[in-house]
């Protein structure tokens, strides 16, 4: 029986190596405690994690992650999270688990769209207030749902959130070039995307072999894909729409960064807060780029605030 199993274990690896990756982010989810489902929604399968071990109307999190990210980035957060709200935590359309469609755009506006018929479809029938909460990417799509979609969201949390022109730094420069700087081809390059977007050494995720090459194979099979995207929110005519459109954000609000961030310079913060005076700010130090990862503790101290506490304008 062992060897049978061994035998079905071996072909199917063998078949999809990437299974490896997925059962490790299964055993992540499990640990969180949060629970596994999928959806369509915008002409597109979501795969999304959740926990709905709440009080009855309590608010309902959506938390919505960045480029080259997935729904795994939250869960440290969604620990600390669970309980007290009412969690989902979706893989974007064309990320992660979550469906992509060739030829599909997967720029700022045509995901904030996505998000919005998602918070109507999965989170609103849950009751409650919708917090929505974006990094990175995440925080560009989440400032355009908010602003665009003003009756899908009710309070807003933007964390290292692309959109706007912040102060110049390597990353930025590399983008403005035409580069990927996230790109991962071998086993140096999955070495300087971690330092990029982690200071906080210990927080730095360890990929053992055999992950780490299967791992660093699924990115170069997606290059030509975070190339597009990258070249429509870095560099292309839809950059700076969320920082634009942040000015109609009337919602209760937060923005949070991390001094260190080497990705979204923490002068991205002061720039928000111009157009969203309501907001909480809230600067980190001793993190980078991966707040919710790095300081989970402090960052779910700023959400609880942003809900008992924020003000609409």
């Amino acid at each position: 029986m062992a060897a049978a199993s061994f035998a079905l274990l071996t072909a199917l690896l063998w078949r999809d190596p990437y299974r490896v990756v997925l059962a490790d982010y299964t055993r992540q989810r499990i640990a969180a405690g949060l629970s596994r489902d999928s959806v369509v929604v915008a002409g597109h399968r979501w795969v999304y994690a959740y926990n709905d071990e709440a009080p009855a109307n309590a608010p309902v999190l959506v938390l919505v992650h960045g480029f080259t990210g997935s729904k795994e980035n939250w869960y440290p957060l969604a620990q600390r999270l669970r309980g007290r709200y009412r969690l989902l935590i979706p893989d974007l359309p064309g990320w992660g688990e979550s469906q992509r469609v060739a030829g599909a755009d997967y720029g700022f506006l045509a995901q904030s769209a996505r998000v919005a018929a998602f918070i109507e479809q999965v989170a609103r029938p849950r009751g409650g207030q919708v917090v929505l909460l974006g990094h990175s990417m995440g925080g560009g799509i989440a400032a355009l749902t908010a602003a665009r979609h003003t009756g899908a969201v009710d309070r807003i949390g933007l964390l290292d959130a692309a959109g706007v022109r912040f102060r110049d730094n390597r990353f930025g420069e590399q983008v403005l070039a035409g580069a990927n700087p996230f790109a991962v081809v071998d086993q140096a390059s999955l070495r300087r995307y971690i330092d990029t977007v982690f200071y906080d050494g210990r927080a730095k995720p360890l990929i053992p072999w055999p992950a780490d090459r299967i791992y660093i194979a699924r990115r170069k099979r997606d290059a030509a894909f975070e190339q597009a995207v990258l070249d429509r929110i870095g560099r292309g005519p839809e950059r700076f729409l969320p920082g634009e459109a942040a000015a109609g954000i009337r919602q209760p609000a937060l923005l949070l960064w991390c001094r260190q961030d080497a990705v979204i310079d923490a002068s991205a913060l002061e720039l928000y807060a111009q157009r969203m005076p309501q907001a909480l700010r809230v600067l980190l130090d001793g993190c980078g780029h991966m707040s919710p990862i790095e300081q989970p503790d402090a960052v779910a101290q700023a959400v609880v605030g942003l809900i008992e506490k924020g003000q609409s304008r």
